[in-house]
């Protein structure tokens, strides 16, 4: 059973930072505190086994990991992958198994079984990057944790959020 996670307190404390590097460290550090999960041992529900931003690179042929909570990911990744896809069609993707991608998923940590990608959008429409967030748990992700992720990256002002929900 996946335990309902809550954003509130996160938002409770989530105001307007105008540097977007520490924009995103306040938001992987403030969801890492509260969900994060280093080991997939534990039998609890519904927590978190690596959170990040990636950014498109001024290429803009791939994206590159900026920050991220506990372990190192890959970097660059190219455009595709749920990241890639999150970017490109400015939409959250709730993945609830990502062994259903394939060759699809862009595999940092093996033992990840689920997966969340929230697009940042600017004040100027433009998709900067995303939010991924990852777990060791099949069906770690429904469609309100997008939605609260999104909230928490729109008050600290890295989105103006307002993107749509697929879940896969």
């Amino acid at each position: 059973m996946i335990t309902q996670r809550d954003c509130t307190p996160i938002l409770s404390r989530a105001t307007p930072i105008a540097d977007r590097g520490a924009a995103m460290a306040w938001v992987v550090a403030e969801l890492w505190r509260a969900f994060g999960e280093e080991e997939p041992a534990r039998p609890i529900g519904g927590l978190v086994s690596w959170v990040g931003f990636y950014e498109i690179a001024p290429a803009m042929d791939e994206m590159v990991l900026v920050c991220r909570e506990p372990k190192p990911a890959c970097s660059p990744i190219g455009l595709h992958g749920m990241c890639g896809r999150g970017w490109k069609e400015r939409t959250s993707f709730v993945v609830r198994d990502v062994a259903v991608l394939g060759e699809g998923y862009v595999a940092c940590d093996p033992r990840d079984k689920s997966e969340l990608v929230v697009p940042m959008i600017g004040a100027d429409g433009v998709c900067w990057g995303v939010l991924d967030v990852d777990s060791y748990q099949v069906g770690a992700f429904v469609e309100r944790d997008a939605r609260m992720m999104e909230e928490v990256c729109r008050r600290v002002g890295l989105t103006v959020g307002t993107s749509r929900v697929v879940s896969l």
